[in-house]
């Protein structure tokens, strides 16, 4: 399905996860094997610089390897017949040492992380990105009023820079949470056959350090070949990311909706046209991230579902990932990039929204109204009161504050100027400023926190 990577997988990380990667990663894994091998004294010094040398994924026939893949269960075991036949034309000596010791499962998901690394890189900076088109967006829009809806409804007003700095705020937790867990998952797998090194006698456990250290990850305690943890923490990540930019796509989709036309997505040639229709300028970008946001739920459960693996190395269970995983952080990765571009260029239309808090004629502000009454003949009198007016302006098709004034009830304890300034909406936004910039300072000083470590 690769007509549809630059729709619906737009981000560079798909890249990561291209078959040539895939490769390139479990081979960077024997490669390393063997230098580090050789550091120890494990393997001859000439024996790893001719690994070393045959580790690039051009040296391997791709198609015949997935033919072999097909027999042999998985994709590691054709690369090192491969790979050793390279080296064998090198120095048939030196053949004898490639994946000394190692299992297929430590190439292939040490290979994984590799990707994954570069990966989480690059999603970290469209997420910068994102963060930083948020920021740039609230500033611009902070005190913009408009209505703020439940259950689909109106309810009160709200600003847009409110609005955004709901997503803003998650996704700073998000990248807090990226923050936390990168050292703690990138790990590197090596346990052997089954997970004890057993084949590499006491050299084991030094042999864990040293590669780790020359592949830059994490020395894990134990082998996790069936310990799936990891991998769910990165799934579960992205997959959590993916919901809160489903949440702001269909916000956005639904208020650039005809009847709406509060914001619109970036304007480009070409772009959200319909094949019939001249006059149509769709939601693309939402329904890219909106697609992701429905797909990655069922990976992510997948993988929760493969965490059930059998002893110390897993029978379908870890087979079930190969896929699943990559998949769903192209997805998300997709979604992050779109979402970027999405909010850099998103178009708002501020009278739009002051026509919209209009069209109830007063009704979304029966509570300021209802507040203010209940301080003279308490909340719930007042509720019940300003209930019936409100049903009498629908039944009526009046104005709130036409009837209002025709109540002796209310007028008894509000004045007709006490009335307009609690029907404005700019004068019930509550503590939407002070929310709004507190969500901005927090940004500021994590941003800035991240560029000192950067």
């Amino acid at each position: 399905m690769e007509l549809l990577t630059p729709l619906l997988r737009s981000s560079a990380v798909s890249e990561c996860f291209s078959d040539t990667a895939t490769l390139q990663g479990m081979l960077d894994f024997e490669a390393a094997l063997a230098t580090a091998q050789a550091g120890l004294g494990i393997i001859p010094p000439d024996a790893a610089q001719h690994i070393a040398a045959c580790c690039h994924s051009h040296l391997i026939d791709s198609a015949a390897l997935a033919q072999a893949a097909a027999l042999a269960g998985n994709l590691a075991i054709p690369l090192v017949k491969q790979l050793t036949a390279l080296v064998a034309q090198r120095d048939a000596g030196a053949a004898r040492f490639v994946h000394w010791g190692a299992t297929s499962q430590d190439a292939i998901d040490s290979g994984l992380m590799l990707q994954l690394r570069q990966a989480i890189t690059l999603t970290q900076e469209d997420l910068n990105r994102l963060i930083a088109a948020l920021v740039q967006q609230i500033t611009l829009h902070q005190d913009c009023v408009l209505v703020g809806r439940t259950w689909m409804q109106h309810a009160l007003p709200t600003t847009l820079g409110l609005k955004l700095a709901g997503t803003l705020d998650a996704l700073l937790r998000y990248r807090q949470r990226f923050d936390e867990m990168r050292s703690r998952v990138l790990a590197l797998q090596l346990g052997g056959a089954a997970g004890t090194l057993a084949s590499l006698g006491e050299d084991g456990d030094l042999l864990v350090t040293a590669l780790a250290v020359r592949l830059q990850l994490s020395a894990a305690d134990t082998p996790w070949h069936s310990q799936r943890d990891r991998l769910l923490e990165i799934a579960g990540w992205y997959a959590g990311l993916t919901g809160t930019l489903g949440k702001l796509a269909r916000d956005i989709s639904l208020l650039m909706q005809t009847e709406v036309a509060e914001v619109a997505e970036p304007a480009a040639e070409g772009r959200g046209g319909s094949s019939t229709m001249p006059h149509k300028r769709n939601p693309v970008a939402c329904a890219v991230i909106l697609a992701a946001a429905n797909r990655v739920p069922a990976l992510v459960g997948g993988l929760h579902a493969a965490m059930v693996q059998e002893h110390e190395r897993g029978l379908g269970g870890w087979h079930a990932e190969w896929e699943s995983l990559p998949e769903l952080v192209m997805l998300a990765a997709g979604a992050l990039h779109t979402a970027g571009d999405l909010i850099a260029g998103l178009q708002v239309f501020p009278q739009q929204m002051q026509h919209n808090l209009k069209l109830t004629g007063g009704l979304i502000m029966a509570e300021a109204v209802t507040m203010a009454l209940g301080e003279a003949i308490g909340r719930q009198q007042a509720h019940q009161l300003i209930e019936k007016q409100c049903h009498l302006a629908l039944a009526q098709q009046r104005t709130l504050l036409d009837v209002l004034l025709e109540d002796s009830r209310v007028m008894a304890h509000l004045t007709p100027q006490r009335l307009a300034v609690l029907l404005d909406p700019q004068h019930y936004l509550g503590s939407a400023q002070t929310f709004t910039q507190r969500v901005l300072e927090q940004a500021s000083l994590l941003t800035a926190g991240a560029k000192r470590y950067e």
